[in-house]
């Protein structure tokens, strides 16, 4: 199995506040888009996947209406 640091983006829809909750760990997968599947508990999870030349993978969630970015970087 591959090893990867992932970064997980979870975009704040309160209005007057730009921030966003960014959370880091490693993981271990063969495939970063089964991962996030997993992880994504929702009615409507709809994915787009995005992989880099260097191996790394960002994999863009709109969960029931929640956008969220998952960043897989090769360890």
């Amino acid at each position: 199995m591959a090893e990867y640091e992932l970064v997980q983006e979870i975009q704040n829809l309160c209005p007057n506040n730009q921030m966003r909750d960014i959370f880091f760990e490693e993981v271990e997968t063969d495939n970063p888009e089964d991962c996030v599947r997993q992880r994504l508990k929702g009615k409507e999870v709809k994915l787009t996947v995005d992989k880099k030349d260097d191996g790394g993978v960002t994999v863009y969630a709109d969960c029931d209406g929640l956008t969220q970015k998952f960043i897989f970087t090769p360890i």
